[in-house]
């Protein structure tokens, strides 16, 4: 597992879209990427934080050669 996978997971797990925010503005944002930062505030506060947790799971498995990456959108 590389480095950047996991600090996006622990930014995504422990801050919310306030790591998600992080994330598009530092060099841990995936090349070609980004982040879903108002997805991960709106459906965080409908799902009771489930997405949140979901979307950080989802971060150590980000694979840039799938098509479709949740949390993420292509640039």
């Amino acid at each position: 597992m590389d480095d950047k996978r996991l600090i996006r997971f622990l930014l995504t797990f422990c801050l919310g879209f306030i790591g998600s925010y992080i994330i598009n503005h530092s060099e841990y944002k995936p090349e070609g990427y980004t982040s879903r930062t108002m997805e991960y505030f709106v459906l965080s506060i409908i799902t009771f934080g489930i997405y949140g947790l979901v979307a950080a799971v989802c971060n150590l498995t980000f694979d840039p050669s799938k098509e479709s990456n949740i949390g993420y959108k292509k640039d």
